[in-house]
């Protein structure tokens, strides 16, 4: 998603404010014509503020990311604050750290509200961005920093790849037409945004997949859809089986489908692997052709983003030490009947837009609370309903490789007795995917560099 469209130059400032609140109200300011009238100005202010309270806006790495959803044309706006000695709010030590505010106003109809919030977020975790906005000395340097941080700017020369590049394409297509695939599958984080050369495959359905891919990218390359795949490792395995998997439950691929995939490895410019792969043959063993992939009343956006949760935890830890975890999604009712609460319910008392896993405030919550044992149960729509519980479901009836934990038995067993899915992370680091009882393995960390 670009991120770039949304910011304006107005809007990148300096704060003099000292204290959270007026930092607020002088970023509101500069929304103007956008919002125009004070009243609605301060009603936003007030909502800003009485979510501070409840749920902090500060994100680490000296970054604060309040947001709220408002009347106004545009999807999306954007301003950006810089406070070098940090902010002060209700005496809690942690705003004192906060050297950056992205202020971040949504539409009321603005559509994938939350994942654009999660791209956001994702961006700050990445060191070439935050360094960029550190060292900018003065005004003039912190709104170029802001700008190339979220175009993507590269100086490498395009031209010395593109000839390669297309001649991979190229092959790309001859090996898919020989190979008699229905569709080809692109990974575009392969190109920084400002360097994406336009890719075309007549006569095949085209499907992109990246981090941040968007409709515009569909739009600019003439692909049939797009997968919000983020980037799990340089392993291409993993990131074919995470595309495959969410396009199957969105329905764009289907288990007659053989698809040819065309990645490289993320931010290098320049492809390097075609893979031919029969999605029927990778996950008819975990669920038959007949059966749905995701259980009723499951979105694939909670799939997506429980996935990309789950392989943090696999591929990081916690830090610095490997943790195992429990993710399930769907049919809570019925999950939650076959499990026991193990410590005081965290997650109770909480709206449901602040337990929502789709919700970036959210991961390093998930991620702290996989130090305590047991599964978290989670809804269909990504709500998060309770952490920390005991599985009970009996696993008599389900068959496992040798060597796997309880973790994985418990998930074989939940999702054998009831119409839910769940992932496991292994304190290995591999991430496993159940539905029915049946097992399929998504990430394995020693695939390191490999393919």
């Amino acid at each position: 998603m670009r991120i770039d469209r949304y910011i304006s130059s107005n809007r990148i400032i300096d704060l003099s404010s000292k204290d959270l609140v007026s930092a607020y109200s002088e970023m509101l300011a500069t929304f103007q014509p956008l919002i125009g009238s004070p009243a609605q100005r301060k009603k936003i202010l007030n909502e800003l503020v009485e979510r501070e309270k409840s749920l902090t806006s500060y994100i680490g790495e000296g970054v604060a990311l309040p947001h709220a959803r408002v009347k106004m044309k545009r999807p999306y706006a954007l301003a950006v604050g810089r406070c070098p000695a940090g902010l002060a709010f209700e005496g809690k030590d942690s705003y004192e750290d906060i050297r950056f505010v992205f202020l971040l106003l949504a539409s009321e109809k603005a559509k994938n509200y939350l994942s654009f919030l999660a791209s956001l977020a994702r961006a700050f975790q990445d060191s070439s961005v935050m360094d960029q906005l550190w060292m900018a000395r003065d005004n003039k340097e912190f709104k170029d920093s802001v700008r190339k941080a979220f175009v993507g700017a590269d100086d490498r020369p395009a031209r010395r790849r593109t000839k390669f590049n297309k001649l991979l394409t190229d092959e790309a297509s001859k090996i898919a037409k020989a190979a008699e695939c229905s569709t080809i599958l692109v990974f575009t984080d392969v190109f920084p945004p400002t360097l994406a050369p336009r890719m075309t495959f007549p006569g095949f359905k085209v499907v992109l997949a990246g981090e941040s891919v968007s409709d515009e990218d569909r739009d600019h390359h003439r692909a049939d859809a797009t997968l919000a795949v983020r980037t799990l490792s340089r392993s291409r395995l993993s990131q074919l089986r995470a595309a495959i998997l969410l396009g199957l439950t969105r329905g764009i691929f289907g288990f007659q489908d053989r698809v040819c995939c065309v990645g490289g490895i993320p931010g290098s410019g320049q492809f390097d692997t075609v893979l031919v792969v029969d999605v029927d043959e990778e996950f008819e063993s975990v669920i038959g052709q007949g059966d749905e992939m995701l259980p009723p009343g499951v979105a694939a956006e909670a799939l997506e983003r429980l996935t990309a949760i789950a392989t943090d935890l696999a591929t990081a830890g916690r830090e610095g030490k490997s943790i195992g975890a429990m993710f399930i999604l769907g049919d809570h009712e019925e999950v939650i009947k076959r499990s026991k609460q193990l410590v005081l319910n965290p997650f109770h008392g909480y709206g449901a837009e602040d337990r929502s896993i789709l919700n970036p405030f959210m991961d390093e919550t998930i991620k702290e609370l996989a130090l305590i044992d047991g599964a978290f149960i989670v809804r269909g729509d990504g709500v998060v309903e309770s952490a920390g519980c005991l599985i009970q479901a009996r696993a008599d009836e389900v068959e496992l490789p040798g060597g796997l934990g309880t973790r994985h038995a418990a998930a074989a067993a939940i999702t054998h007795a009831t119409d839910s899915l769940a992932l496991v992370v292994s304190s290995s680091g591999q991430v496993t995917y159940f539905r029915k009882g049946r097992m399929f393995t998504l990430f394995e960390k020693s695939e390191g560099r490999a393919l």
